[in-house]
């Protein structure tokens, strides 16, 4: 068997294939920020009065929108790079877009709708989830457990537990089912890998992938106080 260089949960080839479809997703969104910014109308008002709350030029102000704008790429990007690098994982699988969940484990019967952050989904459209999750297991994946996967966590303490999520029209929850569970990403990756430390192991080999896809070194961002601290604050 090959020798693994970054993780062993994982091959080379489809971390590396991951990790360079973020780095191009970003450089994309860098390339076009200037355009995707005036696409838009942008609010004169706005920009008056968050300049001279910061104390910043109206100039320095653009720069900011267009950083957020990246951001926000980067975030869709993330969750792909998770969904896609679950399914790398022996015995997982990615479904192709459009499909109603992310990423399915015909052995550990398990399937799953991957979110890069907790507050990703917005209000209502969580219930929409559950009736996804719901009708997979009620269809092609009966006997199934079926999660949704906050990669980011909203709070510093794993969870695993039932998604009950709430309906804005009928203002009540949808019930409690055993199969349809919410659950945090260090969790999952734990679940998915059989590795209780699988999401840190990726985490830390991130700068050597980056690295070697860049040809630059990043020592000065592992050797950075804030590249630990960072992590520690999104999990236990």
């Amino acid at each position: 068997m090959k020798k693994q260089h970054y993780l062993s949960f994982i091959n080379d080839e489809d971390f590396l294939r991951n990790v360079e479809a973020v780095l191009s997703a970003a450089q994309s969104a860098f390339d076009h920020a200037e355009d995707k910014l005036y696409s838009n109308t942008i609010d004169p008002f706005s920009a008056v009065f968050d300049a001279s709350r910061q104390g910043i030029s109206l100039e320095a102000w653009l720069q900011q929108e267009k950083s957020r704008q990246i951001q926000k790429t980067m975030q869709n990007a993330l969750g792909t790079f998770h969904q896609n690098l679950i399914g790398s994982i022996s015995g997982w699988k990615s479904l192709p877009t459009g499909s109603l969940i992310d990423v399915v484990n015909k052995e550990k019967l398990i399937i799953a709708e991957i979110k890069n952050k907790y507050n990703t989904t917005k209000g209502n459209h969580m219930k929409n989830i559950y009736d996804d999750i719901l009708s997979s297991l009620e269809s092609d994946y009966k006997g199934f457990t079926g999660y949704y996967v906050e990669v980011i966590p909203h709070t510093l303490e794993p969870y695993d537990k039932p998604f009950t999520p709430s309906d804005n029209v009928t203002k009540k929850n949808r019930e409690v089912d055993k199969r349809i569970r919410k659950i945090d990403g260090k969790s999952f990756y734990a679940l998915a890998s059989g590795r209780p430390n699988a999401l840190k192991e990726l985490y830390y080999k991130l700068p050597k992938a980056i690295s070697s896809l860049k040809g630059t070194s990043l020592d000065y961002i592992l050797d950075d106080g804030l590249f630990e601290e960072l992590f520690a604050r999104a999990y236990v």
